[in-house]
């Protein structure tokens, strides 16, 4: 179903984002982990048929968002809420990866309009909710691996896709420098994922075309080129948040997609150290 969300985008070039962190005092709060969604009252709280509800991970307000530093088109206003499995009902016997789609529906994202009646509802029996943290916004830049297609395409163009290839920017000296740059996988709205291992966009690429596809092949290419970071969550001790080992939650969506609302499209993976 097309989500009813209100359609008025923001600029959709360059590589800024809205970074995500525990607001002060001072701050406006655009968002939070934890705590209870906002939802419209024809929402239903997701569910993954035969494993149960999903945990609720946070939500922004699209309004309150500094839709001048954001490089997607994201809604207007109205509130996005993202939804994980993440294995209180099982111990974690079942997980959610974006090659297998039979567990793509561990992971949603649900759009309540602003011009909605929406309530929080309680959290499903056997749930605990996440500890609340209000976020604040914080405009910033993002940068990708070496290794991401847009970089070898911009200092190596025909280079095959892998780990290292003969520039520079592969050199441990401009890898460590990446790192001191962006060393932490946080929460963020649009840029460039923070990758844990490979780049999440070719991960999600893969996955959608089945792995029927190798490194270096243009068709792979062409869909990496396909998708934008929509969210990330970072674990986050305050939160009580550890996605595995360290590890951060993606949610990936097509920009044609995000223009027409429909986030039952968006793609899920996750990655940790």
């Amino acid at each position: 179903m097309i989500s009813p969300c209100a359609s008025g985008v923001g600029p959709t070039e360059g590589r800024s984002l809205s970074r995500l962190a525990a607001a002060g005092p001072s701050d406006v709060a655009v968002g939070h982990l934890g705590g209870s969604p906002m939802l419209s009252a024809h929402l239903e709280w997701p569910h993954w048929e035969g494993h149960g509800p999903l945990s609720f991970v946070g939500s922004v307000d699209c309004a309150l968002l500094p839709a001048d530093a954001l490089d997607i088109g994201l809604p207007a206003d109205g509130t996005l809420s993202f939804f994980y499995f993440d294995g209180q009902l099982d111990d974690g016997e079942a997980l959610v990866f974006a090659e297998d789609r039979e567990s793509r529906a561990g992971a949603r994202v649900l759009c309540t309009p602003a011009d909605e009646t929406a309530g929080e509802p309680d959290t499903p029996a056997g749930l605990r909710a996440w500890p609340r943290i209000p976020l604040a916004a914080r405009p910033g830049l993002t940068a990708a691996e070496p290794w991401h297609p847009r970089i070898r395409d911009a200092f190596a163009p025909g280079a095959p896709l892998g780990n290292r290839y003969d520039h520079p920017v592969c050199a441990q000296e401009f890898l460590d420098a990446l790192r001191e740059f962006d060393d932490v996988a946080g929460h963020q709205i649009g840029g460039l994922p923070h990758s844990i291992q490979n780049p999440v966009e070719i991960e999600v690429a893969e996955a959608v075309m089945d792995g029927d596809v190798s490194w270096g092949d243009p068709a792979l290419d062409a869909e990496i080129g396909e998708w934008v970071l929509l969210a990330q969550f970072g674990s986050d001790d305050a939160a009580e948040m550890m996605w595995g080992d360290s590890g951060a939650l993606y949610w990936l969506i097509r920009p044609a997609d995000l223009a027409e609302r429909r986030f039952d499209r968006a793609m899920f993976t996750w990655q940790c150290s």
